[in-house]
């Protein structure tokens, strides 16, 4: 497990849990690095004076808050945690809500909450009580400057806080181009109201694999790059000769029906064929077998 980037509590009630946070995701993002046509030198990242156009270094470099123009304060990391030393190091719980109270548009990210050595007890015990109530925490948290509303879940043996979105921040359906249901110039036939479930109810499983998806545009980029050294075009330029604009595929009112049916008749021929593991390669065998081409 990485390195935490936060430490803290929970503050529930009159209890406090020591804990650390540590991020979910563990990204395997391609990654590329920027380079000079000319000739295919890395391309860096400078930072520079304005007024001088020097390079400056990054313990030169300091936060500061503009509070008329061209007039900044300096404000640095123990100015952020002295102005507020609990709400700094403390998810405090507000409030208890039915997991499916909340809509999924509200969750942004999710981080592991660890306990440190003396917290086991205390932290076992909200988990578990959590468990059992079917019920989730809201809290509020300050993370990298800013205070968050967040969900406190129950995922397995842990407990994930997951940084939520406010109210405000979200864009309301309404100030879409969104069809009302119902509305006579987009209104659905029974029969293919019928057909659209029994197409849904085809495609359902009895639960949800996360392990059954992988990111495979990312599979064929990797493969795309292995061929490349493989034929030696590590270093070869392909200019673009015009972007090729995507076309939707539009389906008409009159289309729905016929496609609905070759649909259904697609997967009733599938599902009678048997079924074939898909060819996957670990990410790392992928990658050590590009380092050796």
């Amino acid at each position: 497990m990485a390195k935490s980037f936060w430490s803290g509590a929970i503050s529930f009630g009159l209890v406090e849990i020591p804990v650390r946070l540590h991020p979910v995701r563990a990204p395997e993002e391609l990654s590329f690095t920027l380079l000079d046509k000319k000739d295919l030198s890395p391309v860096g990242y400078r930072r520079f004076n304005k007024e001088s156009g020097k390079e400056v270094p990054w313990d030169q470099i300091v936060r500061g808050y503009e509070y008329e123009k061209d007039q900044y304060v300096v404000v640095t990391d123990a100015d952020l945690e002295r102005a507020n030393v609990d709400a700094t190091h403390s998810i405090a719980m507000l409030s208890f809500v039915p997991a499916a109270a909340i809509d999924p548009v509200y969750f942004e990210t999710p981080y592991y909450i660890e306990p440190t050595a003396r917290g086991g007890k205390s932290y076992s015990l909200l988990r578990e009580a959590l468990a059992r109530v079917g019920r989730v925490g809201i809290a509020r948290v300050v993370l990298r400057t800013r205070s968050h509303l967040a969900a406190v879940v129950v995922w397995d043996q842990a407990l994930v806080l997951v940084i939520m979105r406010y109210e405000h921040e979200l864009r309301k359906p309404r100030d879409l181009e969104i069809p009302a249901p119902g509305s006579r110039a987009t209104k659905v036939s029974a029969q293919e109201l019928q057909m659209a479930e029994r197409l849904i109810d085809d495609m359902s499983e009895k639960t949800w694999d996360p392990k059954s998806f992988h990111d495979e545009y990312r599979d064929d980029v990797l493969e795309l790059i292995h061929q490349k050294i493989k034929s030696g075009k590590t270093h070869a330029i392909t200019e673009r000769k015009g972007e090729r604009e995507y076309q939707p595929r539009g389906t008409s009112v009159v289309d729905l029906m016929p496609l609905l049916k070759k649909s259904l008749a697609s997967r009733a021929k599938k599902s009678r064929e048997p079924k074939r593991a898909h060819p996957r390669v670990p990410a790392e065998r992928r990658r050590r077998r590009a380092r050796s081409a």
